[in-house]
């Protein structure tokens, strides 16, 4: 298969690639199919401004998302109505979270992350999460989506990427 391959190359990438300033997962790769706690990284403020919210936009691939709260944070979710509802737990589901917003402080010299159980889609490929970081002045938006997984490091204000990667099949071991 070559998919997992390529897959493969790219995640070696991801990982040699420094954070640097922007906001990153903490995890940045997952299995398709799996649900996935990740944490964006919030490495600053804007330049000597704290942080006073972070909202991410959660692709519509993602079929369930809750946040974390934060204590101290206030914590806001958005939902947009589905076309045709879905089975979940519980009954027929309505909506999907499109959007999580916290809101509260964060010193430009401290980081912080930012909890998001997910449930995955079953298809192996990079997420993008838009996110808006505002701050007492200013602002960084990582809106930016790359043309290619690879070049996630060079494009200016990139939205942070998820690495969702196929699970390899068990092993069949001969006796």
């Amino acid at each position: 298969m070559r998919v997992l391959p390529s897959l493969l190359t790219i995640a070696a990438a991801l990982i040699a690639m420094p954070a640097a300033a922007h906001i990153v997962f903490a995890d940045p790769h997952a299995g398709a199919g799996s649900y996935y706690a990740g944490f964006l990284r919030v490495a600053h403020g804007c330049g000597t401004s704290g942080t006073v919210s972070v909202r991410v936009t959660i692709p519509e691939a993602i079929a369930g998302a809750r946040p974390q709260p934060k204590p101290g944070w206030t914590l806001a979710i958005e939902r947009t109505p589905l076309a045709t509802p879905v089975h979940g737990e519980g009954g027929p589901v309505t909506d999907r979270v499109s959007a999580i917003s916290w809101t509260g402080s964060l010193p430009a010299d401290q980081f912080d992350q930012f909890g998001i159980m997910m449930k995955l889609p079953d298809a192996a490929g990079p997420l993008y999460f838009p996110t808006e970081q505002r701050c007492t002045t200013g602002s960084n938006d990582w809106i930016a989506i790359p043309a290619a997984p690879d070049q996630w490091h060079d494009t200016p204000s990139p939205a942070p990427m998820l690495m969702v990667m196929v699970k390899p099949a068990a092993e069949h071991h001969a006796h």
